[in-house]
């Protein structure tokens, strides 16, 4: 391991860490709540997370996404708690992929967003069904859900995949 991997992964509780913290709670705070009012189909909670874990290292990263969803919790809505081990999840991720260089390119950034996205999406799904009896709490995210739930678009998905299949009608 080079010099500069073992020093991102090392833990070092510095005065810019310390004031990082904070604002990566402020952005995910907001990113959530805005997200919220705005309807939209994504999740912005979790930007601050990244870019702690990208400038500070993966254990500010985690522990900026587990203050966010503890604050987040306590004063909008309570269910946000239990989501604190995906937000640990993200920081630590992103923490990890910046101290080996995956944020240099963009082919490794997509690549990186797209690993972390499927392991929250892996580690908050156990979450959905124990305490949302498997929706998500987005609207968009709940309407996939109840459009999925319908038997009709299993039969649905097969009869198009079985008319497209390899991707040529016929």
């Amino acid at each position: 391991m080079n010099p500069e991997t073992k020093n991102k992964l090392s833990y070092k509780l510095s005065t810019a860490s310390i004031v990082l913290i904070p604002i990566a709670i402020g952005i995910n705070y907001l990113g959530k709540y805005i997200a919220g009012v705005l309807r939209l189909p994504l999740w912005l909670d979790s930007i601050g997370t990244v870019l702690s874990g990208m400038l500070a290292g993966p254990v500010i990263g985690a522990a900026s996404g587990i203050i966010n969803n503890v604050i987040y919790g306590v004063t909008a809505d309570p269910i946000s708690t239990v989501y604190a081990v995906t937000s640990a999840v993200i920081g630590l991720m992103a923490g990890l992929f910046a101290a080996k260089g995956w944020f240099k390119d963009i082919k490794t950034v997509l690549l990186a967003g797209l690993i972390i996205g499927v392991v929250a999406a892996t580690v908050s799904t156990p979450l959905n069904i124990l305490f949302l009896g498997g929706q998500t709490g987005n609207v968009w995210g709940d309407a996939l859900y109840v459009f999925a739930d319908f038997e009709w678009a299993t039969a649905m998905a097969g009869f198009f995949l079985g008319q497209h299949r390899c991707g040529c009608a016929g």
